[in-house]
């Protein structure tokens, strides 16, 4: 599939992956819909894109789902139709099960999980009129198997992955698409933002994200898998061997966790 000119739009957009997505893509004359909470944000990175007259800025909040028939309308309307959603907003967890408030597991279901499923149906009628369509999930290596202090992340994103595996199924015939973008670690504040046992920030960079990909490296292999059509794509170091792993031995994958220094 060629990218260029097609209408995107992307969650998330406002910083890390999502930043570096808008400004890659923009070098294709893809016409952009940019959306995050922090319409300051946005307005940054929509001038850092080739040509900000082509990029529309769009915030929203994605724990907000009952506002997401409308926000989808209005993105319908900024230049006509839309391509290709990019469901990359969302947030992390660092903090022991025992430990973790069960206002954060709340959280990031309502984020990660529901936000995303309220955003994609509403935008499912156009994608089905038009018979055509592509929603790109950026999930993680943690939506296909586990990790230490991420149970909350984990059970999101895996759930992320049951939902789209039937979106997939029911609508091939509307030839809608869905790729999986499965990062392992990339250099972003993703953890730095991530919330800890009582729903604070944990607010400090950890060493496997600081030693994670560059994420402009990140998002050229995530362009590809899009200009694939991939179903699936694991993006990372050492690390995506563990989908491997979980495919050959649960028990593999466990001990492969358990000894790396995952934390």
């Amino acid at each position: 599939m060629k990218l260029n000119n097609k209408i995107i739009w992307i969650t998330g957009a406002s910083s890390g992956i999502g930043k570096s997505l808008a400004i890659a893509l923009s070098k294709y004359d893809c016409k952009l819909i940019l959306s995050a909470r922090r319409t300051s944000e946005l307005e940054k990175v929509k001038e850092l894109c080739n040509n900000p007259d082509l990029v529309y800025v769009l915030p929203l909040d994605l724990a907000e789902t009952d506002a997401m028939q409308e926000i989808a309308k209005e993105a319908i309307s900024a230049f006509g139709t839309i391509d290709i959603l990019v469901n990359n907003g969302g947030i992390s967890q660092r903090s022991p099960i025992i430990e973790t408030s069960i206002a954060v597991d709340r959280k990031l279901m309502e984020v990660d999980y529901l936000g995303t499923v309220a955003i994609s149906k509403a935008l499912l009628p156009h994608f089905v009129a038009n018979q055509s369509g592509h929603y790109v999930v950026v999930s993680s290596l943690m939506g296909k198997f586990s990790s230490h202090y991420r149970s909350a992340y984990c059970g999101a994103k895996h759930a992320l992955h049951g939902f789209f595996d039937a979106l997939r199924l029911e609508h091939d015939k509307d030839h809608v698409k869905v790729t999986f973008i499965c990062p392992g670690f990339v250099n972003t504040n993703v953890a730095r933002n991530a919330l800890t046992a009582d729903g604070s920030k944990q607010d400090y960079q950890d060493e496997m994200t600081e030693n994670g990909l560059d994420v402009d490296v990140f998002v050229k292999k995530m362009i590809t898998a899009i200009r694939k059509e991939k179903y699936e794509a694991y993006i990372g170091n050492f690390e995506r061997f563990g989908v491997l792993l979980k495919r050959l031995s649960p028990r593999l994958v466990h001990k492969f966790v358990l000894r790396s220094k995952v934390r």
